[in-house]
């Protein structure tokens, strides 16, 4: 019963996914919005991430199908979640990122590969965010998000807390870092005419974290839930990656 139950919540939880995001209408930091001087150094700050990512991407799946399925699942836990739109502050949107369950089974350096991927392909596919600010995307969601939530889950794995929590507590954090970054990168294109880039970062966190905080919460309790299936199944060791 309790299995039935566990999947009927995972079907349920991804029929939502799947439905929600035909009402949205925005999108992340969206093409063109960043001034190309802007967009340029996000791009080359990314790209050596990118390579390091990939390193570690042929590192993992060499010799391992099982390894590969749990990749291809990440990945697409990483395209649903971060597909669903809430319009925010001007040239962005709020949405959760999907990025911890990928995290915790891999480490951070392999999603800024994974969702690299999904941000280009809801680019080209889906006019949700674009190519010229996917390098800023990227550093946002694919990197500066896992690496946090990483130490994080490190550090639940240090003092024993309960995997559940740390995988919860690592996709919040990720999600949040997420929006933090989004908001730096904004206020230091667009800073306040009168205040500056504090002013201006200062406005895109307060916006974002009302907005943030119960979307990241409701990503916490799903990758907890997804999480749970893929340990107890044996698809993968619970203790994840702690290297």
């Amino acid at each position: 019963m309790n299995i039935r139950f566990k999947r009927l919540s995972v079907i349920g939880g991804a029929a939502l996914l799947v439905l929600f995001p035909q009402q949205a209408f925005a999108m992340h930091i969206m093409e063109g919005f960043l001034p190309p001087v802007w967009a340029g150094t996000w791009w080359a700050i990314y790209i050596p991430f990118l390579i390091l990512g990939i390193y570690q991407l042929k590192k993992i799946s060499t010799g391992s199908t099982d390894k590969k399925v749990l990749l291809a699942l990440c990945a697409a836990f990483v395209f649903v979640l971060s597909s669903l739109k809430m319009p925010s502050v001007t040239g962005s949107c709020s949405h959760p990122t999907g990025v911890g369950l990928g995290v915790v089974m891999f480490g951070p350096w392999v999603m800024a590969v994974l969702a690299g991927i999904v941000l280009l392909f809801q680019a080209l596919f889906l006019a949700h965010g674009g190519l010229t600010t996917l390098g800023a995307n990227g550093m946002s969601m694919a990197v500066f998000g896992p690496v946090v939530g990483y130490y994080i889950w490190r550090i639940s794995c240090k003092f024993k807390i309960r995997k559940d929590v740390g995988v919860f507590l690592c996709a919040f954090t990720a999600d949040i870092v997420t929006y933090f970054v989004t908001s730096i990168q904004l206020a230091g294109a667009f800073p306040d005419p009168q205040l500056g880039f504090v002013a201006a970062a200062t406005k895109f966190m307060s916006i974002f974290c009302l907005t943030q905080i119960p979307i990241a919460i409701a990503e916490g309790l799903l990758t907890v839930i997804i999480y749970n299936v893929i340990t107890e199944r044996k698809i993968a060791p619970a203790g994840g990656f702690t290297q």
